[in-house]
């Protein structure tokens, strides 16, 4: 019988189709391996350099940070905000080494760039991570007799007080950058930010590579899928040819796609440096200066015509009865700047409704009968209480997502997998995701058809799954497991016996160890929530440690308020440290720097930094009242009000009511903001923390900020123009004033 020769057309198409696939699988093995290697080779060579770690980078990042943190302090006893300012660290940096590289022995490169901005983080944010602009006050001035206060420590207390507090959060990062920043590459997006200005100001070259290496096998996968994808469709036209006669083969013998098809993948914007970003370094540095000088002017000034603090431009009437006044200070404005038009407005609605709405309503109907700017008996003391639900409302409810959100996204399949028997096989999963790294098979070994189609079968099936591998420093530039333990013992160890040098049996040992696992469990949320927003709810994360405590530590305990106090600025303080070290270990991870030498250099920027927040915290409060004029504190008031109301100590009159339905709408609000996460309507929902802040903050910074936020609308969105210009101009405008 003569053969069926369709049948055989059809094997010999089936059989070809599983040739050219098995190439296509070599191909995207190709693709991916050589993202691998690139990656690898890039994070070994910048992890080698002698600049990760030197003594001159340590200097200036410390002498930086020392300008960072005397602005912070001044701006913290001020309005309770402060600024990481690791840009402007990056970039002030950068202009020192600039101008001195002729006598330079060996180059400053980007990542030591990142040493520098590391370091003078660290330094810069110690006043709120060791409590200087909110709890510390609080236990100074607001404490009332019958609460053990006032409570004034000696300049030796703050700075062991300082130590003890401010090293356990770094240490504990540590750990944490494995999962979230090498497994889930959260964006960490000022973390990023910073990344890009560093490689911007280095002029590119090999920088250019920045994020290549995190972003480079994602691009390989997409890249390889493309290529399945197109070589699909090339078999999908030739097996609807009429014949297979004709069809041009390359010199493998494998059939050629049809040419207009395209297997180039242009990687996004923030893959990698944008042509845009290439600005004159120098005109950056100009541009500071001059904002620096307007900003040291107006200050200067201010001290002769202090009425230029309080202008009254809604008339006399409203800024005398009211307090509706403008403080034109540059610096406020430059944080509304960086803050940004959603913020600062949702601190304008926060302004209206508190001191437009709710102080001449508790004036007029006799629940605040005291001056309006005081916070015992006026409506200033009042609102604080609306702001106070407000915040708690917005942090239970955020916070409480973060804890619920891999329930409710993958509840489903743990309880599918537990009831089959396989729930380790999937946390094992979970925690090895995109841990090891399989070649693609080769085509030597693939003769027979079925070996074909199983191989490209499995190919697939990986791609799918997105199984790829973890790219990170090579291991000697670590920082090793034994080394994390052994700190974080210590560092523990040593906060325990900080704190009860420093307040002695006022705090029991049970309070101390409990603050500390709380501070280390809200901390996990807090990193990944500023990994995701840019944003570390510490604010929220220590109004809870307080509510918890409230439930631990009986009213009837006469220290009770002092150990809330205590209890709240633990978690706060590593909460901000964990989340400030995460954004710093992004920036590097970013541009290949050393994550052990980032540690090194945060430790050094830490112990410094608590000691000179300590001198400085002293120096200001012995030239100024406090709280005065100058310096309101009003954090230091919501730390003691809420330290009150939740251990039960009374609320003014109608204060509770208020209060409740205040929280109530906000826990609304939060919840669609969190509903309409990544959706243009999300910003013009009220965000509970900022609204709060302009609502115990007098009017007249509020309007400062958001004149900075409207200036950064029109550049940014009404002018589309890239952001560095104002950031650059909104740090020189801060610093100038807190220095």
């Amino acid at each position: 019988m003569a053969p069926d020769r369709g049948s055989q057309e059809h094997e010999s198409e089936d059989e070809t189709s599983a040739l050219r696939r098995a190439s296509t699988e070599e191909d995207a093995g190709d693709v991916e391996l050589s993202a691998v290697e690139d990656s690898q080779r890039f994070l070994a060579e910048k992890a080698e350099q002698q600049q990760n770690f030197t003594f001159r980078g340590t200097v200036v990042g410390l002498a930086i940070g020392v300008i960072i943190c005397f602005s912070n302090t001044y701006f913290g006893l001020q309005t309770g905000w402060i600024s990481g300012m690791t840009m402007p660290a990056s970039l002030i940096g950068f202009a020192f080494f600039k101008s001195i590289s002729k006598h330079l022995d060996y180059p400053f490169t980007p990542v030591e760039n990142v040493l520098v901005q590391t370091v003078a983080g660290a330094v810069g944010t110690m006043p709120l991570g060791c409590g200087f602009v909110g709890v510390i006050p609080a236990l100074n001035y607001l404490l009332k007799p019958e609460e053990n206060g006032p409570m004034p420590l000696s300049a030796a207390k703050l700075i062991l007080w300082s130590l003890g507090i401010c090293f356990f959060g770094v240490v504990f990062a540590v750990p944490l950058r494995k999962q979230v920043i090498i497994r889930e590459k959260l964006k960490f997006p000022s973390g990023t930010a910073t990344a890009l200005i560093i490689s911007v100001l280095h002029g590119g070259g090999d920088d250019a590579r920045i994020a290549r290496h995190e972003s480079g096998i994602e691009i390989a996968r997409r890249r390889s899928a493309d290529i399945l994808r197109s070589r699909s469709r090339s078999e999908d036209i030739l097996r609807r040819s009429s014949s297979m006669s004709g069809i041009p083969r390359d010199a493998a013998g494998n059939f050629q796609a049809v040419p207009t098809m395209s297997n180039e993948i242009t990687e996004p914007d923030d893959q990698g440096l944008r042509k845009d970003q290439k600005g004159d370094w120098k005109a950056k540095i100009r541009l500071l200066v001059v904002a620096f000088g307007i900003s040291a002017v107006y200050t200067l000034s201010s001290y002769f015509i202090p009425q230029i603090h309080d202008l009254p431009v809604f008339g006399l009437p409203l800024a005398n009865d009211w307090l509706w006044t403008l403080n034109p200070s540059p610096a406020y404005v430059g944080q509304g700047i960086i803050m940004g038009p959603a913020t600062t407005l949702h601190m304008l609605l926060g302004a209206i409704v508190g001191w437009g709405i709710l102080s001449p309503l508790a004036k007029r109907k006799g629940w605040a009968t005291g001056p309006v700017d005081d916070w015992q008996s006026g409506s200033k003391g009042w609102i604080v209480w609306i702001s106070l639900a407000i915040m708690l409302a917005d942090s239970i409810v955020s916070l409480g997502w973060l804890v619920l959100r891999p329930l409710i996204i993958r509840g489903p399949q743990w309880y599918s997998k537990a009831r089959d028997g396989n729930l380790w096989e999937l946390l094992r999963s979970q925690h090895t995701e995109g841990g090891s790294y399989t070649a693609l098979g080769s085509s030597e070994h693939s003769t027979s058809h079925r070996l074909r189609s199983n191989s490209v079968s499995q190919s697939k099936k990986q791609l799918e799954k997105d199984d790829i591998p973890d790219i990170d420093a090579p291991p000697a530039h670590l920082v090793p497991n034994r080394v994390v333990l052994a700190l974080l013992v210590v560092s523990m160890a040593f906060c325990v016996l900080a704190i009860r040098t420093v307040f002695g049996s006022l705090v029991p040992f049970y309070a101390i160890f409990l603050a500390l696992v709380l501070a280390l469990l809200l901390s996990i949320m807090g990193v990944r929530a500023q990994g995701e927003t840019d944003l570390n709810p510490v604010s929220g994360i220590s109004k809870l440690t307080q509510l918890i405590f409230a439930l631990v530590i009986p009213s009837s305990n006469p220290n009770a308020v002092t150990i809330n106090l205590l209890a709240g600025a633990i978690s706060e303080s590593g909460a901000l440290q964990a989340g400030d070290m995460m954004q710093d270990l992004k920036t590097g991870h970013l541009l290949g720097a050393s994550p052990r030498a980032q540690f090194y250099g945060q430790m050094i920027g830490s112990a410094v930094g608590a000691v000179v927040s300590a001198w400085v915290y002293k120096l200001y409060t012995s030239v100024y009242e406090v709280p005065g004029g100058m310096f309101q504190v009003p954090t230091g008031y919501v730390w003691i009000f809420t330290a009150r109301l939740v251990t039960g100590k009374g609320l003014p009159h109608m204060a509770w009511q208020w209060a409740l339905g205040a929280g109530m709408i906000f826990a609304v609000m939060t919840a669609l903001r969190i509903r309409g996460q990544g959706r243009w309507w999300q910003a013009w929902v009220p965000g509970g923390i900022a609204v709060a802040v302009g609502m115990y903050n007098t009017p007249s910074f509020t309007l400062a900020r958001t004149i900075g936020g409207l200036v950064n609308w029109y550049w940014r969105w009404y002018r589309k123009r890239e952001d560095t210009p104002v950031i650059v101009l909104a740090s020189g405008l801060i610093l100038g004033e807190g220095l």
